[in-house]
């Protein structure tokens, strides 16, 4: 008899993971009021560099209280196009973005975690290496592992599909990472120098960078809320 459910459980589990789907999210980037600290327009970006080992567009997996997958989370562009569009907006916002040809500065790096999961409680976590290069030589002015984490409250079953809390939760995180960057005063105190500074930390996860305080100032024109990924 115990062989007998043994095998009903074990079949129970294969129909499950058969039937998971995947759906896919586009993520957002708006900073609140006062937020984001202005800036001057001398950067652009360059494609970021997806270290993950994952697929390119993945981003996270629904699962069971058991771990068995019921529903797979996926960008709709690749997730490298997703951070690099995130700074982009993010330096937009800050009236920090400009023409590449005009750029004194070149704002990319590698993307190390971007993901988002749900066991019990949905949880959203990206962890980004940003590096600043001097547009003219090459040269290195910046580079800092920036992090951001959001997480929820306990999923109820049959209470609809976690997926859209798992997209903002993992929206946020991302620009939690995007801000605490763009708005780093050593970022932006090395920029103004135009010297040679690399800096990487070392004790990486959740976190590590605690973001800068608030500004004051009112963020620049940004009314549009656009979408990293369409």
């Amino acid at each position: 008899m115990k062989s007998l459910l043994s095998f009903i459980t074990l079949l129970s589990v294969f129909a499950l993971a058969a039937c998971s789907t995947t759906s896919q999210v586009s993520l957002d980037y708006a900073s609140g009021p006062g937020h984001v600290k202005p800036g001057a327009p001398e950067y652009s970006t360059r494609l970021f560099s997806d270290q993950r080992g994952l697929g390119p567009m993945d981003l996270g997996t629904v699962r069971t209280q058991i771990g068995t997958p019921l529903e797979h989370v996926q960008t709709r562009v690749p997730i490298s196009e997703v951070v690099t569009n995130a700074f982009g907006y993010g330096l937009q916002a800050r009236g920090m973005l400009t023409r590449p040809r005009a750029a004194r500065y070149i704002v990319t790096g590698d993307i190390l975690d971007l993901y988002c999961q749900m066991l019990v409680r949905p949880y959203g976590y990206a962890r980004v290496r940003v590096t600043v290069l001097e547009t003219g030589t090459g040269q290195i002015i910046h580079s800092r592992v920036y992090t951001g984490e959001r997480s929820g409250g306990a999923y109820l079953p049959g209470s609809g599909s976690p997926v859209p809390m798992l997209r903002d939760l993992v929206s946020g995180a991302l620009q939690d990472a995007v801000d605490r960057a763009l708005d780093d005063p050593a970022l932006r105190s090395k920029t103004r120098a135009g010297g040679m500074q690399y800096d990487v930390p070392t004790g990486p996860g959740p976190g590590a960078f605690p973001g800068p305080s608030p500004s004051s100032l009112p963020p620049p024109d940004f009314e549009d809320r656009p979408t990293i990924s369409i």
